[in-house]
């Protein structure tokens, strides 16, 4: 997804000058182009997330449409005040691309973690959030967010991921996709957890249970129409996600369903509201926290 997002990112920059990127002392790959190629265009402000933002917001005042990258909870926990005065307040053209969703930075441990960035990202007025589930809705990203006004998070997994919109446009005006169909229920699922969702649904056609999967990648604004009459349908609604259940996508769903009175039984699979101290690779995180498929499917089948 980082790869993706920022090779599109890259030709999008050479094309606009306006296009700054900003980095926390923190490399990657795809970035060589840019500090090679675009030395006036690429900035490395050091450990310094709080500068960092607030460098952006000058930077946008002056005309430029602005990109900061660090580690996901490093670029939104960490400087969260900062985004909420200086971005969100004057609402600016600034994006904050966050890599490593969820457990994604496994042996690092709690500190690396981004189980809370869409809960604290999603309260602030203004601010956009997004979670891609593949490189391809990630590159998609990159011309979306670039052509968007105000201030914008975006949620990046670390490693690879299937493809699930080869041959087919990502609409994020419409902000989510049904990328399987169902008959019985669907599991609404954002990033990482979209291919969860989806062997989850194989597992559970075994069971003669029909579910479908909707894929969510654009947390706020949140499409109410387009996910309702989705599920439309169905009586029962999972949510799925690598995040705390707190404030989540279960928490953005339940508030759909009720200010829309939208008669739906809901279950919320997510991160417990505890701190997470276990040790191992992303696997086995999500055995301990319950998001691993036999659990899954034990839970869904159990719920009457």
């Amino acid at each position: 997804m980082r790869d993706a997002f920022f090779d599109r990112l890259y030709t999008i920059a050479k094309q606009d000058k306006r296009v700054i990127l900003l980095v926390d002392d923190f490399g990657a790959p795809s970035l060589d182009k840019f500090r090679q190629d675009l030395v006036d265009q690429y900035y490395n402000i050091g450990i310094s997330e709080q500068s960092m933002v607030s460098v952006a917001a000058g930077l946008a005042l002056s005309n430029k449409i602005v990109y900061m990258y660090a580690i996901a909870p490093f670029v939104t926990l960490r400087c969260f005040e900062q985004i909420k005065i200086d971005l969100c307040l004057m609402n600016l053209p600034v994006t904050a691309v966050g890599v490593g969703a969820g457990f994604a930075y496994d042996t690092a441990g709690p500190t690396h973690h981004a189980v809370e960035d869409i809960a604290v990202m999603r309260i602030l007025p203004n601010m956009n959030v997004f979670s891609p589930a593949d490189s391809i809705a990630a590159a998609a990203l990159a011309e979306h967010s670039y052509k968007m006004p105000g201030p914008k998070y975006i949620r990046l997994d670390r490693g690879k991921t299937p493809l699930y919109y080869q041959n087919q446009e990502v609409d994020f005006n419409r902000g989510l996709s049904v990328v399987k169909s169902g008959r019985d229920l669907y599991i609404i699922a954002t990033g990482l957890m979209v291919g969860r969702a989806l062997e989850v649904a194989r597992e559970l056609a075994q069971h003669s249970i029909d579910a479908g999967v909707i894929d969510v990648f654009c947390l706020k604004p949140f499409n109410h129409t387009s996910f309702l009459k989705s599920i439309e349908k169905v009586k029962k609604i999972v949510t799925l996600e690598e995040h705390l259940v707190s404030g989540g996508l279960g928490s953005i769903i339940a508030e759909v369903l009720l200010d829309h009175q939208a008669e739906k039984r809901l279950k919320r699979l997510a991160i417990a509201d505890e701190q997470c101290f276990s040790y191992g690779d992303r696997g086995s995180l999500q055995a301990a926290c319950g998001l691993d498929v036999d659990t899954i499917i034990k839970q869904i089948i159990s719920w009457n």
